[in-house]
């Protein structure tokens, strides 16, 4: 049964935006972390940005904070991630995840540590199955 499932991906430019979706198992968006993670070639998967679906408390890390927005669409059990300014570094495929909070709204530890929260977020089950983004110049 597929939970999550990302699309919007795509070969884009330097600066140019990209927006992805997240559409989400209703049983398990309501009141749930629903995080944005990437994982380029050779590299380990990182947090991206997140968002605590209770009251929409978003997170994001320092690699994309400014350029990156995650927003949610409770009647469409939908999470997105806005890229604007878009950099090869970029390069990835994107995944979305679900999980509860640790705390109260506290998702991932508040994605401070990209590679602590990504670990912690594979410890769920309900991972899409990514969307690729390139970037080139």
């Amino acid at each position: 049964q597929v939970h999550l499932m990302e699309s919007g991906g795509g070969s884009v430019q330097i600066g140019d935006n990209l927006k992805l979706s997240c559409v989400v198992s209703p049983n398990i968006y309501k009141n749930n972390c629903i995080g944005w993670f990437r994982q380029a070639p050779g590299k380990e998967r990182e947090a991206v940005a997140g968002i605590y679906t209770g009251d929409g408390t978003t997170r994001y890390t320092d690699a994309v904070k400014g350029r990156f927005a995650v927003s949610q669409d409770n009647a469409k059990n939908t999470a997105y991630l806005q890229m604007n300014g878009l950099k090869p570094e970029d390069t990835a495929v994107y995944y979305c995840a679900a999980d509860q909070p640790l705390g109260y709204s506290d998702c991932w530890g508040g994605l401070i540590d990209p590679l602590w929260a990504a670990q912690q977020a594979l410890r769920s089950e309900y991972w899409g199955q990514g969307t690729q983004v390139t970037v080139s110049s």
